[in-house]
């Protein structure tokens, strides 16, 4: 686990991160990246909501994981890095049918990495708002 990741297009991160069976069986796709920065949708269905018909909170949780996986693991060949810590705040009610994560790195040292993540509907309502510290394994 402690090769570096060796990822330069939006195809290669695609391809690398296909095999995160539970982001992808989630349904979450990577629509942008770049050195410590993602984009990440997703398309809600049925399957993402709790017992009370309102988005489940993991799916948030998880976005923002996936989405600073991403970022801290794209063109950088440092190693991989894994979350080590993370925050969410639920901000606003998901009332649109489709979510996007964007995660920026805000402080990027030798072993850890500090990311902040949005989560919006596509009504441009802000889910939930995310930090997340990212640590590097090699």
């Amino acid at each position: 686990m402690t090769e570096d990741v060796k990822m330069e297009t939006l195809e290669d991160a695609r391809e690398f991160f296909g095999n995160d069976r539970f982001a992808k069986n989630a349904g979450m796709t990577i629509e942008e990246v770049g050195i410590r920065h993602s984009v990440i949708k997703l398309t809600l269905g049925d399957e993402h909501l709790n017992a009370m018909d309102a988005l489940m909170g993991g799916v948030v949780c998880t976005m923002a994981d996936f989405a600073c996986a991403v970022a801290s693991n794209f063109g950088t060949g440092t190693g991989q890095y894994v979350s080590s810590d993370a925050h969410v705040s639920f901000v606003n009610a998901c009332r649109g049918k489709e979510l996007t994560a964007e995660a920026v790195c805000i402080k990027s040292g030798r072993k850890l990495s500090y990311y902040e993540v949005a989560i919006n509907d596509d009504t441009k309502t802000l889910i939930a708002k995310a930090s997340v510290t990212m640590y590097r394994v090699g």
